[in-house]
């Protein structure tokens, strides 16, 4: 009523035994409706079902006529029309999904607190114990031969090989910050109360300015990268970066457009939007990260390895199937996923459907959970692989974070097939469309956390040990 959602109870179930079950379906036919005002605007709007005796369903034989009814209270408040919101942010969520909210933060903070302390027994105990070992004398130190936990040594000139299609992982790296700093900034926009429930468009919008005036961000982490991995095509390098989402989001949104286009939807942008939209990535988007592409390429220092890497690559052992790529994956992804996936069905819910999520504190404090949990995740896997001989850990540091983007999408599909009654070619199409863009995303901003991660901690444990 008048944009404010309305939530109440058409009937409900009672269940009764096991063996034998019995239950009863009732059906509330009178519905009162508490209207508050200030003047002749519309302050506040509930929805109750007093205590009228529900009609049991299961006692009425078809053909059923159901007659229904309400009734109206009218109450005059001294709420203005503009604090009508602050009414409604305090009554988006029922109290036991509240409850639910936080029994998940603490859930996450738990997660958050046992890796970390993990990490820091890597970093304290393991380590110290491989730092004492590696300074032994040559022959005290073959009791240690057989220990798998100190082989990280063993590949201190091929750790910092560069890795192949470097190219394409500096470009992640910086798309990938960018959306980490647009995800931050709108979080902070909303926390400040810039976002109207009322104003649906208004996070899109916002999100459109930020992703223009952030390529700049793109730009420049891409182009230091590159630069300090010697990379030579630096031209393709800045292409690639503003192209690396670009392309793809507007190749999804031009297919979902023209389908909506041509079942006359309401959905479909009208094409001076679409205009509009093109000018501000042509003008604001790529030169801004053309312009960050070259401050990053001039101002990018040297890698500087704590090691020397030598011409020929070391032969890498046969690895155990749970230290393969998928065991990692698996593992790098979970983990993540399972810090924010009560939080994503109320996402998922105001997307498509009609709550109004207004807990951006929460939605802060799980995004925060969300990096340090991936960071946590691949600082261990990073260890676990370096300590079986393995020196690929640049991709692998990327793809095994990145991976919770495919755990969002296996829960998008069980949100569509069990929660949702979405159905029919635009709305399916409109669903899968943006839905793997938004886990391209989590793809490239948790890819980025955890190289970053994952980097420093390899950068730290070989700046401490004596190389030959």
């Amino acid at each position: 009523m008048d944009e404010l959602p309305m939530r109440g109870f058409i009937g409900h179930l009672d269940e009764s035994g096991f063996l034998p079950h019995s239950h009863q379906v009732f059906l509330y036919t009178h519905h009162h409706f508490t209207i508050e005002y200030n003047g002749n605007q519309v302050v506040s709007v509930n929805i109750t079902t007093q205590e009228q005796t529900p009609v049991n369903l299961l006692e009425l034989k078809p053909p059923v006529d159901i007659v229904f009814t309400y009734s109206v209270k009218w109450l005059q408040t001294s709420v203005k029309y503009e604090d009508r919101g602050k009414l409604q942010h305090r009554s988006s969520f029922f109290p036991k999904a509240l409850e639910i909210h936080w029994l998940s933060v603490i859930n996450s903070v738990v997660l958050v607190f046992l890796l970390m302390g993990f990490v820091v027994i890597i970093l304290t105990r393991i380590l110290n114990r491989d730092f004492r070992s590696f300074s032994i004398h040559d022959d005290e130190a073959e009791r240690f031969e057989e220990d798998d936990e100190i082989g990280w040594k063993v590949i201190h000139t091929d750790v910092f090989r560069y890795p192949n299609n470097k190219l394409l992982l500096c470009a992640i790296l910086g798309v990938g910050t960018q959306f980490l700093t647009l995800l931050g900034g709108i979080l902070s926009m909303a926390l400040c109360g810039v976002f109207n429930v009322h104003r649906h468009g208004a996070i899109n919008a916002a999100a459109i300015l930020l992703y223009a005036l952030t390529s700049c961000i793109s730009g420049y982490v891409s182009g230091r990268f590159y630069r300090q991995m010697e990379g030579q095509r630096w031209v393709w390098n800045i292409n690639l970066t503003a192209c690396l989402f670009t392309v793809p989001f507007f190749f999804t949104w031009s297919v979902i457009n023209s389908v909506a286009w041509a079942w006359g939807s309401t959905q479909a942008l009208p094409f001076t939007t679409i205009v509009i939209l093109m000018l501000i990535w042509l003008c604001v988007g790529y030169p801004l990260t053309v312009i960050g592409g070259i401050f990053g390429k001039n101002w990018a220092g040297n890698f500087n390895a704590p090691c020397r890497t030598k011409n020929i690559a070391r032969e890498i052992p046969p690895l155990p199937l749970y230290r393969s790529q998928f065991a990692y994956m698996l593992v790098g992804g979970f983990l993540p996923f399972s810090a924010i996936s009560v939080e994503l069905y109320y996402i998922f819910a105001t997307l498509w459907g009609r709550q109004s999520y207004t807990l951006y504190g929460i939605l802060m404090l799980v995004f925060i959970i969300l990096l340090s949990v991936t960071a946590c995740v691949s600082v261990a896997l990073t260890y676990f692989q370096l300590s079986s001989e393995d020196h690929r850990w640049w991709w692998r540091s990327v793809i095994s974070s990145g991976s919770t983007g495919l755990f969002v999408f296996a829960y998008a599909l069980f949100y569509y097939f069990d929660r949702s009654n979405m159905s029919g070619t635009l709305q399916s199409l409109q669903f899968f469309g943006y839905t793997v863009l938004t886990c391209y995303v989590f793809f490239l901003m948790l890819g980025t956390v955890g190289f970053v991660a994952s980097l420093k901690f390899v950068r730290y444990i070989y700046v401490y040990i004596k190389t030959d």
